[in-house]
């Protein structure tokens, strides 16, 4: 079986739904109040997992009562996790959302998330180095990115980077990866001074630009493809870009082709934006079987 290693943040969401987004120092009144669990790093290794893929998580939690919950939690939605580290002295990472309108607005904490210091070991290496794909996120340090994007490259590893949150990035750095991910506002921080046809035809079948709910855009070397997203009503919108990112790695892996896979992703992501948390839609692969826009094409377990 294809394996798939995460690198990144493991967190804890603590999410208020509010009919008014306040001002900055304006209190408001919320609906409702909700602990789930997150981290991009986590929510797209569950994203994984429930699709029955072979997936390890490589990060760290805090040596607190939440630390505890998250490992349950990868463990419950088939995640390995024997190299996510206990950090002491840092609290678990956390999320403050607030939901306005089916859409959301985040605080990051990063927590236990930026102390790790086992990626050098010969345990997590070899981790890295028994993976057909390793997913990267922008909640760990950059200098760890580095390292990980270099010795993945030494050793002709593919690397899914998705840059959340964005941070500059330069043309060496995008050359030594595989896919990069971002969302219309990343891309626009990453490449302020192109558009994004100026930025698909620079790296054909590298940049994938999501785009919410109109799909997700990439050049195939010949021309733009817009792959449009599943037509759904939206309950809560957390986690659906991490959803498309573990879903879209998976079904690259397992050898379908980068339009097949757009397309796997986008479904996986319409069915998780249907429930409420950053995991809590994530759709298993008897849910994906289950939908009018499954093809049986997909079929790769």
């Amino acid at each position: 079986m294809h394996k798939i290693t995460v690198i990144g943040s493991i967190s804890t969401d603590f999410v208020a739904t509010t009919a008014v987004r306040p001002e900055m120092g304006e209190t408001v009144e919320g609906e409702n109040f909700e602990r789930s669990f997150g981290g991009k790093g986590a929510n797209q290794a569950v994203a994984i997992g429930r699709l029955g893929g072979h997936v390890e998580m490589i990060g760290a939690v805090g040596d607190d009562p939440f630390g505890k919950e998250l490992l349950s939690n990868l463990r419950d939605n088939h995640v390995l996790n024997e190299n996510v580290e206990r950090v002491t002295g840092f609290p678990s990472g956390a999320a403050i959302i607030t939901l306005h309108k089916n859409d959301n607005a985040i605080i990051y904490v990063a927590g236990a998330n930026n102390q790790m210091s086992h990626l050098k070991t010969d345990t997590v290496l070899d981790a890295i180095k028994q993976s057909d794909l390793v997913i990267i996120q922008n909640e760990m340090p950059q200098s760890q990115i580095d390292q990980i994007i270099d010795y993945c490259q030494a050793h002709a590893i593919k690397v899914l980077y998705n840059p959340a949150p964005a941070r500059k990035l330069d043309r060496q750095f995008i050359e030594k990866i595989t896919y990069l991910t971002p969302n219309e506002k990343e891309f626009q921080d990453i490449f302020p001074e192109l558009s994004i046809s100026e930025g698909l035809e620079r790296y054909p079948n590298k940049l994938f630009v999501t785009l919410g709910s109109k799909g997700v855009i990439y050049n195939d070397g010949n021309h733009e493809v817009l792959v449009p997203a599943n037509k759904v009503t939206p309950v809560d919108t957390t986690g659906a870009g991490d959803t498309f990112n573990g879903a879209f790695g998976l079904a690259l892996t397992n050898g379908l082709s980068i339009e097949q896979s757009v397309k796997f992703g986008n479904l996986a992501a319409a069915l998780s934006i249907q429930k409420f948390g950053a995991q809590g839609g994530m759709p298993t692969m008897e849910e994906m079987k289950g939908s009018a826009w499954y093809e049986e094409k997909w079929d790769f377990e």
